[in-house]
């Protein structure tokens, strides 16, 4: 029988060893629940969970998710599938495989043990939107052929695994769109925009904007997108999602490089390449939908959480576990 949502649980995260997932199983450990994490370290590393390991509730196993996991877990948090651009095009095939295997092999385990599982959808999903902001009521406009769509539409594939195992099976389900998140732990050779900026900085290197820059993005710092995830999972069982966590403050590339330069105070100049192919010019949550079921919204500016970050990129933050009398950081003013 299924213990209650009010009580210690038994938690699996995959992926759990990658940037977001470590940082949600510091959550959820410091909310007084046990931690199975599965991760093949294709892109996570020991080095996000080393801390955890004297934790006497938390446990690692290396897994890959395109193959079955018999495990006993009150619910599972699906993380595992790279998530930049330099990562899930270095194996496109296997990006593909973890998503939509990935998603049959969770949904197979939560099936046959009762539990509730949310899946880290993506706002890749909405592709380059001719709607702005995005709702969750649009279906996107994907290329499903182009060099993205390994994880595009393996993401898309894996939401409608999900909604068809919640209506086929009656499985307890939560979608969460995610938008772009940083914070500490992000990985150096990810490609990410936030991350590729303050390397650059860091290192007086020219920083390299695509195109004119005016594309647009939204930036969640880590805290508040992990705080997201944990209310959705515990949100009333009738609420399946999907729904966009993110930011909803929009910036510019241009505007996030500079800011980046000051927050360094690095010298280093701003150059132009070409733009991607099929990279979206403009991405922006509309967030109602978090804001009223889950009574959730970001708390963190954009300068606040450059400055953890770029700490961590220095050297000065490696990771760690947080104190259980330590607060999630707070932003000053509104966002």
């Amino acid at each position: 029988m299924r213990r209650s949502y009010d009580s210690c649980k038994r938690v699996l995260v995959t992926g759990g060893g990658g940037f977001l997932g470590s940082h949600l199983i510091d959550r959820l450990l410091s909310d007084g629940h046990e931690v199975v994490c599965a991760d093949n370290l294709f892109t996570g590393t020991k080095r996000n969970i080393e801390h955890l390991h004297a934790n006497p509730r938390f446990e690692f196993l290396r897994h890959d998710i395109t193959f079955p996991l018999y495990v006993e877990v009150d619910e599972i948090y699906n993380l595992a599938c790279p998530a930049s651009p330099v990562q899930y095009q270095h194996d496109p095939v296997q990006t593909t495989k973890t998503s939509v295997h990935g998603a049959i092999n969770m949904l197979g385990l939560a099936k046959r043990l009762n539990c509730r599982i949310l899946q880290a959808s993506t706002s890749e999903v909405y592709g380059d939107p001719a709607i702005h902001p995005q709702t969750e009521q649009y279906w996107g406009n994907v290329n499903p052929i182009g060099p993205r769509s390994c994880y595009d539409e393996g993401k898309r594939c894996a939401e409608t695994l999900f909604f068809d195992y919640h209506r086929q099976c009656g499985l307890e389900i939560k979608v969460a769109r995610i938008f772009n998140t940083y914070g500490p732990r992000m990985h150096r050779a990810d490609g990410r925009v936030v991350s590729n900026f303050i390397i650059q900085a860091l290192s007086g290197e020219p920083i390299t904007l695509y195109g004119d820059g005016s594309q647009t993005r939204s930036f969640c710092y880590v805290d508040d997108l992990v705080d997201g995830l944990v209310r959705l999972m515990e949100s009333r069982a009738s609420f399946t999602g999907p729904v966009n966590l993110g930011n909803d403050g929009e910036f510019t590339i241009r505007e996030l490089a500079e800011l980046v330069l000051a927050e360094t105070g690095s010298s280093s100049e701003l150059v132009h390449l070409p733009l991607p192919r099929d990279d979206p010019r403009q991405r922006r949550p509309n967030i109602s939908l978090a804001k009223a079921e889950l009574g959730w919204q970001p708390r963190i500016r954009l300068q606040d959480g450059l400055k953890p970050t770029i700490a961590f990129f220095r050297g000065d933050q490696a990771p760690r576990r947080r104190r259980q009398d330590e607060p999630y950081l707070v932003a000053v003013g509104d966002n």
